[in-house]
C-alpha cells in the first residue's frame, strides 16, 4: 500500500459542527500522526492541524467530509514522497 505524509490546516467557524467533526476525526484516527486543536476565542472559531500518514484517496475522502460539515473550512498540504507500506506494518 502506498501512503502520504499530510498536514489537513482546518478552520471551524460554526460550533454546531464540531461534534460531528470529531466524530469523523475519530473514525480515521489509525491515519492521524498528530492533532493540535486552538480555540481562537476572540473571533469565536477553532484552528485544527492535523498531521496524517495514508493512503491519498483516505486523505482526500476525510478532506472532502470535513469540508463539507457547515462552518469547516479545509486546505491540505502533501509531502512529495510517496512510502510503500509492508505487509504486516502498521500506520
Amino acid at each position: 500500500m502506498q501512503t502520504r505524509i499530510a498536514v489537513m490546516s482546518v478552520i471551524v467557524e460554526n460550533p454546531d459542527s464540531v461534534e460531528a467533526l470529531n466524530q469523523l476525526f475519530h473514525r480515521y484516527a489509525p491515519y492521524v500522526i498528530g492533532r493540535m486543536g486552538i480555540p481562537y476565542r476572540k473571533r469565536s472559531l477553532s484552528l485544527i492541524a492535523l498531521a496524517l500518514e495514508a493512503p491519498q484517496d483516505v486523505i482526500s475522502t476525510l478532506s472532502g467530509k470535513a469540508g463539507s460539515l457547515p462552518g469547516v473550512s479545509v486546505k491540505t498540504a502533501y509531502s512529495g514522497k510517496v512510502w510503500i507500506q509492508e505487509e504486516g506494518e502498521s500506520l
